[in-house]
């Protein structure tokens, strides 16, 4: 748990530009009333192909808001989520 309501799997330290330093997970997810929270850390500007085929979603930084799972394509959310831990796990190293 990273938090009270997120799931995470994985982790990385990062650094950031300002020099502030932490450990946060490689990707997760939160269930909130407002739609279902995907964190997805390795950015969308590399998925964007992906992204076209998804179906219906909100983006912000690293968060992909789905209002119902109904409302994307499973097979290629669940490859938009491999690659993105993929990335991630690249990064990391």
């Amino acid at each position: 748990m990273w938090g009270a309501s997120i799931v995470g799997f994985g982790s990385y330290h990062y650094k950031g530009k300002s020099g502030r330093e932490g450990d946060w997970m490689l990707i997760g997810f939160s269930p909130r009333k407002q739609s279902l929270t995907l964190y997805l850390m390795g950015g969308f500007e590399t998925h964007s192909a992906l992204l076209q085929k998804l179906g219906k979603f909100k983006t912000s930084a690293g968060c992909l808001y789905i209002k119902s799972l109904n409302d994307v394509d499973k097979k290629v959310l669940n490859e938009l989520m491999q690659a993105s831990l993929k990335r991630m796990k690249q990064l990391s190293k």
